[in-house]
This record gives C-alpha cells, sequence and structure tokens, in this order.
C-alpha cells in the first residue's frame, strides 16, 4: 500500500479519520469532486444528507477502480457540505459508515470538512474531492 494512516501522539484522536497520511507511491490520483449522482447522472437521495454521503464515497471507490485503486489509496479527503451545522454530524456519519460497508474498507483518511452556500446543482447538499497515491 502506498499510504500509511497515523494519529501521533499531542494531536486529539477522532474515530471518523486519522490525522496524518504519508504517501509513498509514485502514481497520484486527484478525483474531481462526486457529488450524490447515480452512472445515469440522476442525483441520489434528494433532501437526505446521509444516502448523498454514501453515493459519494461510492463514487469515489468506483472512480479509483478505474485508476487501478481502491479507497484504501486514499490519502486525503476533503468534503464540502451546504448549510453545514455540527447537528448534521451523525449523518454525515451515517453514511460514511454504510459506505464502508459497501466497500469493504474504513475511509479513514485525513480529511477537511468545509460548509458552503451551495453547490452546482441545487439537489446537492454534499461534494467529495478525493487524491490517493497508488504504487
Amino acid at each position: 500500500m502506498a499510504r500509511t494512516l497515523l494519529n501521533p501522539r499531542g494531536l486529539p484522536r477522532t474515530d471518523v479519520y486519522a490525522q496524518v497520511s504519508i504517501a509513498s507511491g509514485s502514481r497520484l490520483v486527484f478525483l474531481a469532486g462526486q457529488v450524490a449522482w447515480d452512472v445515469e447522472g440522476v442525483t441520489v437521495g434528494a433532501g437526505d444528507l446521509a444516502a448523498q454521503v454514501e453515493q459519494c464515497y461510492l463514487n469515489i471507490g468506483t472512480a479509483l477502480a478505474g485508476a487501478g485503486g481502491s479507497f484504501d489509496d486514499v490519502a486525503k479527503l476533503t468534503v464540502y457540505v451546504v448549510d453545514w451545522t455540527p447537528d448534521k454530524m451523525p449523518l454525515l456519519l451515517e453514511g460514511i459508515s454504510r459506505a464502508a460497508g459497501k466497500l469493504g474498507a474504513a475511509p479513514a483518511p485525513p480529511a477537511t470538512l468545509v460548509g458552503v452556500a451551495a453547490l452546482d446543482v441545487p439537489d446537492h447538499l454534499v461534494e467529495i474531492e478525493a487524491t490517493a497515491v497508488l504504487d
């Protein structure tokens, strides 16, 4: 595997992601922000943050498979959530958990969560971009 996740002493440990990702591979994969579209371009889970997070993660898994990788190769995520408030965290975690079960992976690389006013399509509640390291 081209990346190692760790939580150094002196930093808070979270259950959701690791604080540090050390990448040692030679092939970087940068994914466009993934939204809750299915293969036909139809929004999955309109109005349902957990369902949209799940679909975003599954789309990331599909994109990485196309590049010869998997979610285990993700070095960093950036998550953009419309009208973010801390009370939405359980829905975010639910979507991640459901996707992890389907992907057979614990998607826990370092992540940045950014609250935004809107995304490109009014029905989209979340967009997630990923950087992975292969080889």
